[in-house]
């Protein structure tokens, strides 16, 4: 009789495997939802990898692609500007009714991000500026000064990055809005100032953190009182090392703000 009731158990395991369970987050604990925004010229098929990382692991991931970009590049430029690109994120995160939003911006995506966190600071949990631009209230992207900025190359509304390969197979980099790098940000809402952040410094090899510490983002999210991190590697690490920067975009969730004069503590009302 043993015998028998073992050798049904063993159907019964054959016919319902352990893996039904399989759908719980893996690793990480508690499932997030992250919505990832692009940098200049990019789209959300750059963070694909990362978001089948991410999921696999059990957490949820958007990553909208902003408007006159990626697959949509075929919308007009001259029509689109910062808050155009805002929009998107926060009708994204409203239409899709997401809450407790781990946000992240890469690159420009940091200017779009700081317009999110101004608009719906209470859909937020946890911002992450990676190798991002932090805009002050009022400012543009252009504001910015950046070096590489005095040579742009202007043509029917859109910047003509000196990345791009007109003659490279889809999906790639296209040009970007101008509009978008002149018009302002607002930066103002006290309830976006009391949302944790983490600002993720990226270090090329043969850069040291001294000399990137002096970048004004960098400075602008110390005064704010943000966890600063650094990442060895380009500005695109997330495509040659997924893994090793979806473990550090994970381990970024639990950072809290340091209390400075400029901010206030304590989550959104």
């Amino acid at each position: 009789m043993k015998h028998l009731i073992a050798s049904l158990l063993c159907s019964l395991g054959m016919l319902f495997p352990l893996s039904m369970h399989s759908e719980e987050p893996t690793q990480t604990g508690k499932s997030e939802t992250f919505v990832i925004v692009h940098g200049s010229t990019g789209g959300g098929w750059d963070w694909k990898t990362v978001a089948g990382k991410l999921e696999a692991k059990g957490h949820t991931v958007y990553r909208p692609t902003l408007s006159g970009l990626g697959e949509r590049m075929h919308l007009p430029a001259e029509y689109i500007d910062l808050n155009t690109h805002v929009e998107d994120i926060v009708n994204t995160i409203i239409f899709e009714e997401l809450d407790n939003v781990i946000l992240a911006g890469h690159s420009y995506g940091g200017a779009v991000i700081t317009g999110v966190m101004d608009r719906i600071p209470e859909r937020i949990k946890h911002v992450i500026f990676l190798d991002a631009m932090v805009l002050e209230d009022g400012m543009s992207v252009l504001d910015l000064n950046f070096d590489w900025m005095q040579s742009l190359e202007i043509r029917d509304h859109q910047i003509l990055f000196n990345w791009l390969n007109p003659e490279g197979h889809y999906p790639k980099d296209v040009p970007h809005p101008h509009k978008t790098y002149t018009s302002p940000v607002s930066y103002k809402n006290p309830n976006a100032k009391k949302l944790s952040v983490s600002f993720v410094a990226f270090i090329p090899e043969g850069m040291t953190k001294e000399a990137r510490a002096a970048d004004a983002s960098w400075h602008r999210a110390e005064q704010r009182g943000w966890t600063i991190r650094t990442l060895p590697g380009h500005h695109t690490i997330y495509r040659e090392r997924p893994d090793e920067f979806i473990e550090m975009l994970i381990s970024c969730i639990g950072d809290k703000n340091k209390p400075t004069r400029n901010n206030q503590q304590g989550p959104p009302q």
